[in-house]
């Protein structure tokens, strides 16, 4: 591929030139300005279900996990990791791509998955026991994919790496050791193949994986999670889910747990600020609760102040909005210019601008000594 004649390097443009006529194959060399086309530029992303969380993860509207990257979903159990990710496999076939789910749980509820408008009709349903049969499938997916049509849309769910074996694993005996290790080893060595292959493709590729406690651990964070480091230092984006409480209902009577509150930390992020938190609602029979969610980033932003039963926000005109918690999803449900402008302000308090010389107000600035990892 030529380069660009009025680039002002000539030395760099040689360069450009020489690597792409050594590396026949595809393109090597890039500059960076402008519509590259390089493999580092993420130009889609895959809605989570939360506008919030797109928010928080892609820096901007219209976001979600990154396609040609690798997303790892991790949190304790029943923390809502395999909902989320369910989530982006409906989204995935909203916008008419292709969506795996890779089951090693055997735990997959089809009416969950068609409640949150999953078509299983048309899902890829792959269950498998060891994670040398998934990367495998990976692989082969991604294979052909280039074979056949590049610009579809494909989603992977590897749900989960935890519930994953190896291949030495099944065959051993209980009482043997080095299982952990092997696994370790296998999805190092994969991890650095797949890595290379889905960046020039439009795949999304999503692990969930458990936070596993570090026994004796008394200072730092005393939280790991199954099969190694690899894929921690592989994946562009990777969340921590928490419960923090239980959503209830009264049914006949008797209080019933309808759903949870759950809260999303972005861990690691390469195509965002990372460490940032959300929070969103997740129900039983229906999924996320988008507009659930905002109310709450309304409320840690400042922007909504509540006393009482009644809330206020102050809008762009001037204006102050009074409501109450329970009309607040009528309202925006009602009301489209609201909506519009409610996200908009979200967005606004979110969405962070890089600046070259930006000028720090040091007087404002705490130091958290907690280290997130795992």
């Amino acid at each position: 591929m030529k380069i660009n004649e009025s680039i002002r390097d000539e030395l760099a443009a040689t360069l450009a030139d020489n690597l792409n006529k050594r590396f026949k194959k595809h393109q090597a060399a890039y500059f960076l300005s402008g519509e590259s086309g390089a493999p580092t530029e993420v130009r889609e992303f895959v809605s989570t279900g939360s506008s919030m969380l797109d928010l928080v993860i892609s820096n901007g509207p219209n976001g979600g996990f990154p396609v040609g990257r690798i997303t790892e979903i991790t949190g304790l159990e029943a923390s809502g990791k395999s909902l989320l990710a369910a989530h982006t496999l409906a989204n995935t076939q909203k916008k008419g791509g292709v969506a795996v789910y890779i089951d090693t749980e055997n735990a997959v509820s089809h009416e969950f998955l068609q409640a949150i408008g999953v078509d299983l009709e048309k899902m890829l349903y792959v269950p498998l026991d060891t994670i040398e049969d998934i990367f495998e499938a990976i692989e082969h997916i991604i294979e052909s994919i280039r074979s056949s049509d590049r610009d579809r849309l494909v989603t992977i769910v590897v749900d989960s790496v935890a519930g994953s074996t190896t291949k030495v694993e099944a065959e051993s005996d209980y009482d043997k050791d080095g299982w952990a290790t092997s696994k370790a080893i296998i999805i190092s060595k994969a991890m650095r193949k797949i890595t290379n292959m889905i960046g020039r493709q439009k795949v999304t590729l999503i692990f969930t994986n458990q936070l596993r406690q570090k026994l004796g651990v008394m200072f730092g964070d005393p939280w790991t999670t199954s099969g190694g480091k690899a894929l921690a230092f592989h994946s562009s984006v990777r969340l921590r889910l928490k419960q923090m409480g239980q959503i209830k209902m009264k049914i006949d009577g008797v209080d019933q747990v309808i759903g949870i509150k759950c809260r999303a930390q972005v861990v690691k992020n390469r195509v965002g600020p990372p460490l940032r938190l959300i929070n969103y609602d997740m129900y039983f029979d229906s999924g996320i609760d988008d507009f659930g969610g905002w109310l709450g980033t309304l409320k840690d932003y400042k922007i909504v102040t509540t006393a009482g039963a009644w809330s206020q926000m102050k809008r762009k005109d001037g204006s102050v909005w009074k409501f109450q918690g329970k009309d607040f999803v009528p309202k925006l449900m009602e009301d489209k210019e609201l909506k519009q402008e409610v996200y908009d302000i979200i967005s606004e308090k979110i969405i962070m601008t890089y600046k070259k010389d930006a000028i720090i107000d040091q007087d404002s600035i705490t130091v958290d000594d907690e280290v997130v990892g795992g």
